[in-house]
């Protein structure tokens, strides 16, 4: 019975998954883990039912980079890995497991959802699929959560992805959706393909339920096992601080790679790779609003996240997206203790009826809720322009960041040079000849620059130091060292109304 169990569902459903570049559910837990499973529960749920060896789910304990961590993981060649009550059971009760022993939990979901058939059994009830919801929802913040989506994650069944920290998701097989696409074409007459619906591709750049991209099923556990690197076990520790490695060496220096012009855009990953340890940048939703860049890093060894405007993209100016996109990443990385790099190059948020009407207003506020909310270190970099509201999304000053410091090439306003004095002249300018227009305007702007002139800023103790490019990275170094025993709390309270 041992062997029939291990080997899964029939031999059909093996031969169309392996067809299909997927794994079966064994190997992927063998590839992800150091040594394969430490302990398996449940292993004979239903065996009495010989159709159903282990209810279709394996649960249990294992070591990732030698630390314990609790899974869940889909078998698709039983019943297409579609829940039952045993099946539910055994999901919630690995989830009590991870919160008593406060480890790290990863769901590894390719299934077709709920057996219509069990649905009395299995979806209504106190310990229904419902209860492994609120259980991810009660270890959200004290423990990391991982998804990697290996195939669909349909119905109610999606939210286990929407409820971890981070998803990766296989390009060609993983989907997620509420209703599939023959539903939708039954229900409310829409005609659609299933990437379309919620493909892997369509999730990562466009919704943005999906975090990470990857090529295939060794892709995404390479990736998942390189993630938990990054960080503790729980809410309690701090990530482990590893060997320092110095940086990448290139031609340009980062003093060469930064345009003197505030409007010419040039590659925040560049500025990155001069900062952090070398091949340490773990990125975060790369597809997804690239106008601004998040990932987890290591500097002299310790881990940090960065949130990082991207000047090459839509000029590095927030959207609805962005902001979702950096208010997440800040909650993940103040959950676990994970000091955060703010490098600033941004416009502000964007204007105009599209994004007004997308609420870009409240979704902006979610991300300066999340950022003043963070009691980790807080390091603001103004590497070029922080224009309006945009220093205060990117920790300025008044959100109490540990350190605001700033590249000789900075610059903060309300607005930039050309949009102040449009703003502020331009009736003036029209009752003027053309030919007069261009040096009025100059002079105009000369002024403007000298009354934001950055040493002014200095002086009046807006920024805390202007640091020279080639000493950045060290003394951001010094500065996460001197920072590392802050303890404080935000305020007292049960809990915020958010924006969201």
């Amino acid at each position: 019975m041992y062997e029939k169990i291990a080997s899964g569902g029939a031999e059909k459903y093996h031969e169309s998954n392996q067809q299909k570049g997927k794994m079966f559910v064994r190997e992927r837990l063998q590839l992800l883990f150091d040594d394969d499973l430490s302990i398996e529960d449940a292993f004979f749920a239903n065996c009495t039912d010989g159709s159903l060896p282990a209810d279709g789910v394996v649960t249990g304990i294992g070591k990732i980079n030698g630390e314990q961590v609790c899974v869940m993981a889909n078998d698709s060649t039983v019943k297409a890995g579609s829940w039952g009550a045993r099946t539910v059971e055994k999901i919630i009760r690995i989830q009590e497991t991870a919160m008593k022993l406060q480890l790290p939990m990863l769901y590894l979901v390719d299934s077709a959802g709920a057996r219509i058939t069990d649905q009395v059994d299995m979806f209504p009830n106190r310990r229904g699929a419902g209860r492994i919801f609120h259980n991810q929802i009660k270890l959200s913040g004290r423990v990391p959560q991982i998804c990697l989506l290996f195939g669909p994650s349909a119905a109610g069944g999606a939210y286990i992805p929407a409820f971890c920290d981070i998803v990766v998701m296989v390009d060609g097989n993983a989907s997620m959706y509420l209703g599939s696409p023959r539903m939708a074409e039954k229900v409310i007459g829409e005609k659609v393909s299933l990437e379309e619906m919620g493909g892997a591709n369509m999730h990562c750049s466009v919704s943005g339920c999906g975090d990470v991209l990857a090529k295939d099923e060794k892709e995404a556990i390479d990736y998942a096992r390189r993630y938990l690197s990054y960080f503790p076990s729980n809410f309690k520790h701090v990530p482990k601080r590893l060997e320092s490695i110095e940086p990448a060496s290139f031609e340009k220096n980062i003093a060469d790679l930064i345009p003197e012009n505030q409007n010419a855009p040039f590659d925040m990953y560049q500025l990155i790779d001069r900062l952090i340890d070398e091949e340490t940048f773990c990125e975060v939703k790369k597809k997804f609003a690239p106008e601004l860049i998040t990932g987890l890093s290591r500097i002299d060894g310790r881990t940090v996240g960065i949130i990082a405007n991207q000047p090459k993209a839509k000029g590095g100016v927030l959207f609805p997206d962005s902001a979702d996109k950096a208010a997440k990443f800040m909650q993940l990385c103040d959950a676990f203790n994970i000091p955060l790099l703010f490098l600033v190059d941004i416009p502000g948020f964007m204007i105009g009826t599209r994004v007004e009407r997308a609420g870009i207003i409240r979704h902006g506020a979610k991300m300066l809720s999340a950022m003043s909310e963070a009691t980790v270190p807080k390091i603001s970099v103004v590497v070029r322009k922080a224009y309006g509201a945009g220093l205060y999304a990117m920790a300025g000053p008044a959100f109490e960041p540990d350190a605001c410091i700033a590249l000789p090439t900075a610059q903060i306003a309300v607005m930039g040079p050309e949009a102040a004095v449009n703003a502020v002249y331009a009736n003036k300018i029209a009752a003027l000849n053309e030919e007069d227009r261009p040096a009025f305007i100059k002079e105009k702007q000369e002024e403007y620059k000298e009354n934001i002139d950055l040493y002014r800023l200095a002086s009046e103790m807006v920024i805390d130091d202007i640091v020279q490019p080639e000493n950045l990275r060290a003394d951001l170094v010094q500065r996460f060292e001197a920072y590392q025993t802050k303890d404080v709390t935000f305020t007292e309270r049960k809990h915020g109304v958010y924006p969201v």
